[in-house]
């Protein structure tokens, strides 16, 4: 039987059986819990020697599976490893098994390392990647890779580390992989099963433990059933025909948004008045949900600042009564003693907007007021949470309710109507187990949205496949250039899920595929050979340095070669590591930077930088190389200098989250470095102190690990 063959043959699912019928055999109860029909299939199959792939809707169980599989390979005396896309949810899992007594785990995201050598070692898929390249006998005795968020393979930019992570591991490692509900499961765990050296049970379920009730919200019709949707789009159309007999704003045909009918361009003209884009004002619903006790809700926005005023608008409904408050101060307290919090917190805006009920998260908060306003969710105490799309993805955290304030949200090119999967995975964290008989989603409607939003696809359509993102980074080609020697690169393509989507093509669209990929990774070899790194298939010193760097091997190695950070200060070198990472959100010209801010320093770094970029253009198909960005000059001069990280706002208009993490990453970047280069040279020595002026306080990440 073929290895194709044999992942077919293991497809299991709720659906072969009917949801909530029971498998054959003995149920599995495990700390008191007896397992769901899709969770005893996966367990059966990984006990009997299969990888699992498990997708099942957010909230269904499919961690379970995978703590189950950890559990049983710590009684085996075997090390597992867990993976998970986003530093909070390692963070979260980290704290999951240290507070079993039973696990002796670690974690390492980069940023932290803690108990490396421990039994379960939480950590990001770019470190498990570099591991297989740079150190593979460390996964000797490594029984189980737990890729949680599997789906999350189709990231643009970090995608393909998870794909170069499963073809690249050692045969000795099983997997089990952990997926949202897609549309092409059967073919991920296909190549799965294809590239792997052992069968895998792909095992799937629909089956929601709290089903979802969805709801649509417009200004002039309030809450409505979504099956009711043509009656209120004509009626709401006559009324504006009534209000404007002549063709008004918002009068027009009606078109649909890129996503309501695929991935086409937008149909229809723009509207002529803003307003016809405006969501409704929510005052309305959140007043209903509150009067009718279906919170607490999570509140979806996809703007920072739009958060920020609707809780601050929210403040005036008081959602705590006098004892709920009393227990909400307590936790306070011990939030505030807990996480060594300097004196005066409590009167800080996170905790004020929490005794009344609300709150606010996103990626622009610093990390330790994220995890405050985590805890404080938890407890149950705060009622309305008004977040960004950073609440949806891993994080455990369900409400009664979740409320969109928009359907729309940057793509990363322009403003379109999200996808099915994104929606799916954020409504999903309606409906509490063991509370909630449903969890209640509402979608807020502009008038445009109204006439064009894809409501029926995003609540009944087939979430998007995941596509592969193969692109093998500078670094990994140097690893596999050493390993395999130039004339084999082109077999690991041949692995990649990228090739395999493309099998059931044509002849042609395979060719032409195989053509712009052998294009792309000649493009790469060419670069790297032009600019010293490889000879032939030699790897050249300038590139077994540049393979322990990641992201920024290319810059960093013409800088070391250049000299330009041979005799910098800490802080100078602080300044250069974050102007590589930082990347301006803000459109139009950049912030001006005095030229008393390192001024010669940045010209010298600007010249190797942009030298390189040059060089980068001349090979089409090359991953271009980004020039610095120096906005954050100014607040990480005054950060390294000792000033407080409250103070440092007026030094730059980024958000304090952004700020704190660029330069953790930073952090994370002179660290490779420093293992990169000769520890003999004095440059490892004043990278160490670059590291330790940077990560304290608010930004030294293991610090807020081990207080919280």
């Amino acid at each position: 039987m073929s290895r194709r063959s044999q992942a077919r043959a293991g497809r299991s699912g709720d659906d072969s059986v009917g949801d909530g019928q029971a498998p054959e055999g003995d149920p599995i109860v495990w700390k008191g819990l007896t397992l769901s029909p899709f969770q005893r299939r996966a367990v059966q199959a990984i006990r009997g020697g299969r990888d699992a792939l498990v997708s099942a809707p957010t909230g269904a169980g499919k961690t379970l599976v995978a703590e189950i599989a950890i559990a049983d390979a710590v009684a085996a005396g075997r090390r597992c490893i867990y993976t998970a896309p986003i530093k909070a949810l390692s963070n979260q899992k980290y704290r999951d098994f240290r507070d079993d007594p039973a696990i002796d785990v670690g974690l390492m995201t980069g940023d932290v390392t803690l108990d490396p050598g421990a039994q379960v070692l939480v950590m990001t898929t770019e470190i498990l990647r570099n591991a297989m390249f740079e150190s593979p006998r460390t996964l000797d005795d490594v029984e189980f890779v737990i890729f949680d968020e599997i789906h999350f393979m189709d990231d643009p930019e970090r995608g393909t580390v998870w794909e170069e992570s499963l073809i690249f591991a050692p045969p000795s490692v099983r997997f089990i992989c952990l997926s949202a509900t897609i549309s092409n499961l059967e073919e991920l765990g296909e190549w799965i099963g294809e590239i792997r050296p052992r069968p895998i049970e792909i095992v799937s379920s629909t089956h929601r433990p709290v089903p979802l009730d969805f709801r649509l919200f417009t200004a002039a019709s309030g809450a409505f059933d979504p099956d009711r949707i043509e009656r209120v789009r004509k009626r709401e159309a006559a009324d504006e025909r009534a209000a404007h007999p002549r063709g008004g704003p918002t009068a027009g045909g009606r078109g649909r948004g890129r996503r309501g009918r695929g991935r086409g361009g937008r149909g229809g003209r723009p509207p002529r008045d803003l307003s016809d884009r405006l969501p409704p004002d929510p005052d309305a619903l959140f007043d209903e949900l509150t009067e009718r006790g279906l919170l607490p809700a999570l509140v979806f926005s996809f703007s920072r600042k739009e958060c920020e005023r609707l809780a601050r608008a929210s403040l005036h409904r008081d959602l705590l009564d006098a004892p709920e408050r009393g227990r909400m101060e307590a936790l306070q307290t011990e939030l505030i003693e807990l996480f060594d919090l300097p004196e005066g917190a409590g009167v800080g805006e996170v905790f004020s907007m929490a005794r009344r009920g609300v709150g606010v998260h996103h990626a622009g908060m610093l990390p330790v007021h994220k995890e405050l306003v985590e805890r404080m969710f938890t407890s149950g105490l705060l009622r309305m949470l008004f977040t960004t799309e950073t609440f949806a993805l891993g994080i455990n955290m369900p409400a009664r309710t979740v409320i969109f304030r928009s359907l729309e949200k940057f793509d990363g090119r322009d403003f379109d109507y999200m996808r099915t999967r994104d929606f799916l995975q954020m409504a999903g964290r309606a409906g509490r187990q063991g509370i909630d008989d449903a969890g209640l989603v509402y979608s807020m409607l502009s008038k445009r949205d109204l006439r064009e939003a894809p409501v029926a696809r995003l609540h009944g359509g087939r979430p998007e496949p995941v596509e592969s993102r193969f692109r093998l980074s500078y670094s990994s080609l140097l690893h596999l250039v050493e390993r395999l020697g130039r004339e084999r690169l082109h077999e690991a393509w041949e692995k990649s899920f990228n090739c395999f989507q493309h099998r059931g093509t044509s002849r042609r669209e395979r060719d032409q595929n195989r053509r712009r990929q052998r294009r792309r990774l000649e493009a790469h070899l060419a670069l790297l050979e032009d600019l010293g790194y490889l000879e032939g298939s030699r790897v050249r010193a300038r590139g077994r340095l540049a393979r322990h760097i990641n992201g920024f091997e290319l810059p960093v190695t013409e800088l070391l070669y250049a000299g330009v950070l041979e005799d910098l200060s800490p802080r100078s070198l602080a300044t250069v590591f974050c102007g590589l990472i930082h990347e301006e959100r803000r459109r139009g010209e950049p912030i001006f930077v005095p030229a008393r801010l390192e001024g010669r320093l940045r010209q010298r770094v600007d010249a190797v930088v942009r030298a390189l970029a040059g060089r980068c253009t001349r090979f089409s198909g090359a991953t271009p190389v980004r020039l610095c960005q120096w906005g954050l000059t100014g607040a990480v001069l005054d950060w390294t200098n000792g000033r407080p990280f409250d103070e440092l706002e007026p030094a730059s208009d980024v958000s304090p989250g952004d700020l704190c993490r660029t330069m953790r990453m930073a952090v994370q970047l002179m660290r490779q470095v420093r293992r990169a280069i000769d520890p003999a040279w004095d440059l490892a020595g004043r990278l160490d102190d670059a590291v330790d002026a940077v990560a304290r306080d608010e930004v030294d990440a293991r610090r807020q690990l081990e207080l919280g």
